[in-house]
């Protein structure tokens, strides 16, 4: 891969195309005109390696864009969507037909959840989630129909990885196409396609943009498989990224990984605050010495970001409440990859009726750790962990 450095300071900028700018602008058409005949038919006859026609498909700004980020994640090519979850729909629909089955990670992310739940059923494919821990549980799923395997590695919660290596393996002799959500690692810490991962997916909103004030998808892969996506679920469900949005994101790319390099020294510290404090009592981090699979973790990434859980004892739904609101520097939101530090207990998503203080499941609570100092975040848990 080419020098980090290079990819987002100077990758896919052809400045003197745009009066030597140092940030390239933003191409804010809908339209491109055409002088002649011959190119206006070619470009109808393949707009993915065709000139510029409509923003819906291809815009400059968003080139940059979507040059940088297949180069970062190791790819031949990317399309850029309007949201993580397009991502995920175009990426899907676009490796299953009706009587396919799909082999998913157990509990995914809520939008791929309902793609295979309540979608794709409409279309006889059919799903089955395994733990994916064990890479055998994709080998027992198995089915002479099965087409794809969607991974999410590590997931947003409790951060359980999959053996991407293993996986692809498997895939690759049943002529499988494997689909992971890179999201939490991002293209810096992660490197699925080096393991033989099919396409990789983003959410852009989270670390990629950086700022919490866009939203925004990726897929990255071979220049087939992308063209794939181009021409059929990208342009018809017409969730390309808009060119301001595109700009947003290149922009984020800038400090990206100077972002993660502080947010990971700061999360180290929190981690080690929270792991000896007397009322919780278990931290989930995929690179605390503790953690179940972190030989696993340390094989596939190189870094861990900001995101970790903990589980305090048996508490009251109440008192998982009063400490998510006692904290003043972090805010009860979804999401992460921001500037600003987040909670969001697994209970806020459940009614008090339901929830089970013996539940360890119940009792988790996650945290991102954004770009604050890390005595100015420690000294808000020590407080709110005191309070209750």
């Amino acid at each position: 891969m080419d020098n980090i450095s290079f990819i987002i300071n100077q990758l896919a900028e052809d400045r003197e195309q745009y009066f030597n700018a140092v940030a390239p602008p933003i191409i804010q058409t809908s339209n491109f005109a055409f002088k002649d005949f011959k190119t206006l038919r070619e470009t109808f006859e393949d707009e993915f390696s065709g000139e510029y026609i409509y923003t819906k498909s291809k815009n400059p700004t968003v080139d940059i864009l979507r040059k940088k980020l297949a180069a970062l994640q190791g790819a031949e090519d990317a399309v850029v969507t309007n949201s993580g979850s397009s991502a995920i729909f175009c990426s899907i629909l676009a490796n299953v037909k009706s009587g396919d089955h799909i082999i998913s990670v157990a509990r995914p992310y809520s939008w791929a959840a309902r793609m295979f739940e309540v979608v794709l059923p409409r279309f006889n494919v059919t799903h089955t989630y395994v733990d994916g821990r064990d890479a055998e549980n994709f080998v027992k799923a198995y089915q002479s129909n099965t087409t794809l395997i969607y991974l999410e590695s590590p997931n947003s919660f409790d951060f359980q990885l999959q053996d991407l290596q293993a996986v692809a393996d498997f895939a690759k002799s049943k002529s499988i196409t494997t689909i992971i959500d890179n999201s939490y690692c991002t293209p810096i810490f992660q490197k699925p396609h080096d393991f033989g991962i099919d396409l990789c997916l983003h959410s852009a909103t989270k670390y990629i943009g950086g700022h919490s004030d866009t939203v925004a998808g990726v897929i990255t892969g071979s220049r087939e498989r992308i063209k794939m996506i181009f021409d059929s679920e990208l342009l018809n469900s017409g969730t390309s990224l808009s060119p301001f949005n595109a700009w947003l994101l290149i922009r984020g790319l800038r400090t990206l990984e100077i972002r993660l390099q502080r947010i990971s020294e700061t999360t180290t510290k929190v981690v080690d605050f929270l792991k000896n404090h007397p009322k919780v009592q278990r931290l989930i981090f995929p690179f605390d010495n503790d953690f179940p699979q972190i030989e696993l973790a340390r094989k596939q990434m190189t870094g861990a970001c900001g995101l970790l859980t903990i589980i305090p004892h048996e508490v009251d739904y109440q008192q998982i409440e009063l400490f998510a609101l006692s904290l003043k520097n972090f805010l009860l939101a979804v999401s992460w990859g921001g500037h600003e530090s987040l909670i969001m207990p697994k209970a806020a998503g459940m009614k008090p009726e339901d929830y089970d203080k013996s539940n360890p499941e119940h009792r988790m609570i996650r945290l991102y750790i954004g770009l604050e100092d890390a005595d100015f975040l420690i000294n808000d848990l020590k407080n709110a962990l005191e309070v209750y």
